[in-house]
């Protein structure tokens, strides 16, 4: 039997044929720094797709692929982070709710030494879209595929993967220390996992609605946990027609949807989390906790 990885990536696809190749490239070893074959497992679970992803594509990556089907897929991807999250064998798990979204070249080095810092960690990173503005506002302006294909050509992506920044505009912007909404690769070890039961499958909204907010906020608010945001990583939103991100017009309504969802389940306001955090700076190795 293989040795057991040290770290699972749960992805979920849906329609992504062009932005799902580039998503697992960037979570290759020979991209990754730091991330040796056989380190890391990644877990492709599609959700649907017309055109289902093939493993095959993917084998010349190096690292250890595997994909599997939603056998009843439904318009909310927390059924197919469930069972990602049921095939990975690795003690610490990160999760990709949204399978277009790239990895900065240290992110998955960067998770793992945080996840050394605290018994009960919560690992947070910060979201980025791909272009001049948040998504759902440039392309209004013009914004698509291919002006994305040009941008990432112009960094010389993947060799000029360290330029992602360059290129992109952070979604939240509550700076460093201000109140944090979600993260779309958020790192827990297995054991928190099993505590929170996963992704609440009681959210069925498109795109899981708010589920991603929910279980980022249930995980900062177990007893014991502590939220660590590492610093100089993030994921970058690649355009794919998205329910919120890629909604123009629509991007206002589908946020009062999922508000509204998270009320009826939740009984309270959405809201970002403000829990004390600790920053972690993985280029210096300096942790910064904020009590």
């Amino acid at each position: 039997m293989a040795e057991q990885p040290e770290i699972g990536i749960v992805v979920v696809s849906y329609n992504m044929a062009r932005e799902l190749p580039r998503t697992l490239q960037s979570l290759s070893p020979d991209y990754q720094k730091n991330c040796p074959p056989g380190r890391c497992e990644v877990i492709v679970v599609d959700n649907g797709s017309a055109e289902p992803p093939d493993a095959e594509r993917f084998a010349s990556l190096g690292m250890n692929v595997t994909v599997r089907r939603q056998q009843n897929p439904g318009p909310s991807p927390a059924a197919a982070v469930n069972m990602g999250l049921a095939l990975t064998r690795a003690p610490l798990v990160g999760v990709w709710i949204d399978g277009a979204r790239l990895a900065s070249p240290g992110l998955i080095d960067a998770c793992a030494r945080a996840a050394q810092l605290h018994p009960k960690p919560v690992i947070a990173t910060v979201n980025f879209h791909l272009g001049p503005s948040e998504q759902y506002l440039s392309m209004q302006s013009g914004y698509d595929r291919l002006e994305e294909d040009r941008l990432l050509a112009s960094i010389d992506w993947p060799r000029g993967a360290d330029r992602l920044g360059e290129i992109s505009t952070q979604v939240w912007h509550g700076g460093r220390d201000g109140p944090m909404l979600e993260s779309n690769a958020l790192f827990l070890r297995r054991e928190l996992w099993d505590e929170l039961g996963g992704y609440d499958e009681a959210f069925e909204g498109p795109g899981g609605g708010a589920v991603n907010i929910d279980t980022f906020t249930r995980a900062c608010e177990s007893p014991g946990a502590q939220l660590i945001v590492v610093g100089n990583e993030g994921t970058y939103h690649q355009f794919h027609g998205g329910t919120i991100s890629n909604a123009p017009g629509h991007a206002m309504e589908a946020t009062k949807r999922l508000a509204a969802e998270y009320y009826r389940l939740r009984r309270k306001p959405l809201r970002p989390v403000k829990a004390p955090r600790w920053f972690f700076d993985p280029v210096s190795g300096a942790l910064d906790r904020k009590l």
